[in-house]
């Protein structure tokens, strides 16, 4: 008997019989901001020109992805991320009404209102530890296991870093320069080298590359913990707390909005955004997702008559304005 093969077989019942709860879907996710504090406290005039610039945008999201699905009426819902993670501390009781009538302003509806901190911790859960538990980094050819791994540095790239110089005694000869190399480059190397991560003496800072990264996944709604659903949107009734973190992690704005996560995503954001974005993809790529999860958003996508990639990456898309 072959044992490789029986073990294999074993694997794929143990992986079959494994459950986990799946979350509505929305055809599209629309980000209509992600703003930083400053942004949020230069008043709701800045804010009404900022959503006033965003809408034709929006609007032309909503319309192709209308035009391209296989429904008459596609569920599309929209969401905004508030930086509480890095920024100083303000009210939601000040900041909270302006966000909204400013969009409201412009023609838009906010479904969804999302805390920063909530990708990294959500109603308990670690999310952004779950994340990096299936971070695979990927080895550039030739790699002699010199360079630490990720979970130690803090540190992940697409390729080969240039190797580090340093003074040499004298008579011995010092190592020729090298310039990074992405790994599959096409023609030549866009070499991306991302900050995941600082260990402060109280706690870790995750950076905002790697938090974007997680808002993206719990967007298009795979992540799971013990197979239960990670940060579910809940709704508040009644006045607006003083502090971020008495806020649910995703705060249904809208009772009637289409579900939070979906299929597919596409972010409206100010161009200075493009780097971190940037990173966000190559954090990404680099992302082990369960594959019990991946099927079932897929197999529900075929029920629906979608043709979805298993990457999230080619299922997130990006307008950068100005």
């Amino acid at each position: 008997m072959n044992l490789a093969s029986h073990a294999e077989a074993r694997f794929e019942e143990a992986a079959a019989l494994r459950r986990v709860r799946s979350v509505p879907l929305a055809h599209l996710s629309i980000e209509v901001g992600h703003l930083y504090f400053e942004d949020l406290r230069a008043g709701a005039g800045h804010l009404r020109s900022y959503f006033a610039h965003l809408r034709p945008w929006v609007t032309a999201a909503t319309e192709i992805t209308a035009r391209d699905l296989p429904v008459r009426t596609p569920r599309i819902s929209t969401c905004f991320l508030v930086d509480d993670y890095f920024g100083p501390v303000t009210s939601p009781a000040r900041t909270i009404p302006d966000l909204l009538e400013a969009a409201a302003a412009a023609g838009l509806t906010i479904d969804y209102v999302a805390r920063e901190s909530g990708c990294a911790l959500a109603d308990g859960v670690p999310v952004a530890s779950l994340v990096e538990e299936r971070i695979v980094a990927d080895p550039p050819p030739d790699t002699n296991g010199s360079r630490p791994p990720v979970t130690e540095t803090g540190w992940l790239c697409n390729g080969q870093r240039s190797p580090a110089t340093r003074p040499a005694p004298a008579m011995d000869s010092i190592a020729a320069w090298r310039p990074p190399a992405q790994n599959a480059a096409n023609r030549h190397s866009v070499f991306v080298d991302v900050e995941l991560w600082k260990d402060g003496p109280e706690r870790r800072v995750w950076s905002c590359a790697y938090l974007a990264a997680v808002w993206q996944l719990l967007r298009l709604g795979l992540l799971r913990y013990q197979g239960e659903v990670v940060a579910t949107p809940r709704s508040w009734h009644g006045p607006l707390p003083d502090r971020w973190d008495e806020l649910p992690t995703i705060w249904q704005v809208n009772p009637k909005a289409a579900p939070f996560t979906a299929y597919r995503s596409i972010s409206v954001l100010p161009g200075r955004f493009l780097t971190t974005e940037h990173a966000v993809r190559t954090i990404l790529d680099q992302v082990a997702l369960d594959s019990v999860v991946v099927e079932d958003v897929l197999a529900r996508g075929r029920r629906e008559g979608l043709a979805l990639p298993p990457e999230p990456t080619a299922r997130i898309d990006y307008v950068f304005v100005g």
